[in-house]
């Protein structure tokens, strides 16, 4: 196979396969705040509050769906080391199967609970009509957008880490331009930003479409091998959904921190979303080797090299840090100016940097968890992932944003702290459940090896 992840240099691999995925990645995070820079410079607060609102629901459907996702890229991955090509190809059409008929119906549920997402985030009451116009746009685009994510998981699965990113770039021109044509141009707002966003992912998924016909998977299969298989269904929800839980979760999280800010009025609103997305894109990073870090480790393990998938895990963690000490210098010192990019609001510029002192921090403890999540996530060990990510959440991050929030006088920057605080929370219980499993693993290694 040409994208066999089990032989050749472990960093250069590691290296070729996530540079693709961060220029993805970085593209994706690119979506909203594109929209949220075009947004910011034709027109006021209120449209700037509402798509920075909106598309935190967005991204926590995305994020559903990447856990999803997740579970049939490591399936792939366990099958692809294992040589077992027809089984890979019955996991490619049965995670196909399952995201249709999820885009479906989170299509249904957003166009409908549009205004009671908007109240249950607390939007405010001057950008309460952008923001449930945003909701609906998307809502009723999501089944592409998740078709899109989908697909682009489907291709790491296979080890290929280029195509998602030539998608993605046609869908983020696609974007811009239609965000110039209806934002800038037909001065439709946060409404407009939404249909260019939607717009832009459905002519992404005809792309996806038109290139499996062209290229192929990349291994040996019959046409009678892609076929939906109820056991392949239950093995990518047996670790997607875990991964799913966790990422919707992070999502709501986040959105709660959002609601909570929002009682401080549009500028601290409008001043978290433009924080927000310098972290998406801070963390683009990070994320790349996560998915670099799962999809190595899948193979490996599939193909019983677990001193190579350890190495992965290594490898993810030390770069990752290192490109978070430069993240943490630059967003720490110059979040005001970085925010400039977004708004021409002076008040909202001086809010973000002040929420992305404290953020900041979390730029350089963040790329181990997430390089620890993707070596047991390559292990199957979905569950524990979601368990630490859940605990994180409703343990340390939504508390200490409820207990901030009730401070008289509390600055955004005291605030920000809840992000690193719940990452840190999170590394000591992986670390924790590292120990014990490692010694399992190295056991059943030697059993393995003595046969």
């Amino acid at each position: 196979m040409k994208n066999d992840l089990t032989e050749g240099s472990l960093l250069k691999k590691m290296i070729l396969f996530a540079l693709p995925v961060l220029g993805a990645n970085l593209l994706q995070a690119m979506y909203g705040t594109v929209d949220l820079m075009i947004v910011g410079l034709f027109t006021e607060a209120a449209e700037v509050s509402a798509v920075s609102t909106g598309s935190m629901s967005m991204y926590t459907i995305t994020g559903i769906v990447a856990g999803i996702t997740m579970g049939c890229t490591i399936l792939m991955g366990h099958n692809i080391g294992r040589k077992d090509y027809p089984a890979a190809a019955r996991a490619i059409k049965s995670g196909f199967f399952l995201f249709v008929i999820a885009g479906i119906i989170a299509s249904v549920i957003m166009i409908l609970s549009a205004p009671f997402i908007a109240g249950v985030m607390n939007a405010p009451p001057e950008a309460f009509a952008q923001t449930t116009a945003y909701l609906r746009i998307c809502g009723g685009g999501v089944i592409l957008i998740i078709l899109f994510n989908s697909l682009s998981g489907i291709f790491r699965g296979l080890g290929d880490s280029r195509t998602p990113l030539l998608l993605m770039i046609i869908a983020c021109v696609c974007n811009i331009i239609g965000d110039l044509i209806l934002v800038g141009y037909f001065k439709l707002g946060a409404a407009g930003a939404a249909a260019a966003t939607v717009g832009a992912q459905g002519i992404s998924v005809l792309a996806a479409a038109m290139m499996i016909r062209k290229k192929g998977y990349g291994f040996p299969a019959k046409k009678s091998d892609f076929k939906v298989s109820t056991p392949e269904m239950k093995q990518i929800l047996r670790y997607g959904l875990p991964m799913a839980v966790q990422e919707g979760l992070s999502g709501i999280s986040f959105m709660v921190i959002l609601a909570v800010l929002n009682n401080f009025g549009v500028i601290a609103s409008a001043g978290v979303g433009v924080g927000e997305k310098i972290c998406g894109l801070m963390f683009v990073f990070h994320m790349a080797f996560m998915s670099a870090v799962s999809a190595f480790s899948a193979q490996n393990v599939g193909a019983r090299k677990y001193d190579r998938a350890r190495k992965c895990l290594l490898i993810g963690s030390a770069i990752t840090v290192g490109i978070g000490l430069v993240m943490f210098a630059v967003t720490f010192t110059g979040g005001a100016t970085l925010a400039r990019f977004f708004t021409a609001d002076q008040e909202v510029c001086l809010a973000a940097g002040d929420y992305l002192r404290s953020y900041a921090i979390d730029c350089i403890i963040v790329g181990v968890n997430f390089s620890m999540m993707g070596y047991l996530n390559g292990h199957g060990k979905t569950l524990f992932v979601s368990i630490q990510g859940i605990l994180a959440t409703f343990l340390v991050r939504i508390p200490y944003s409820f207990l901030m929030s009730r401070v008289p006088g509390v600055s955004l920057f005291q605030v920000g702290f809840a992000t690193p605080l719940a990452t840190a929370f999170a590394i000591v219980v992986t670390v924790i459940y590292l120990i014990p499993f490692e010694k399992k693993l190295k056991k059943r290694e030697a059993e393995e090896k003595a046969e």
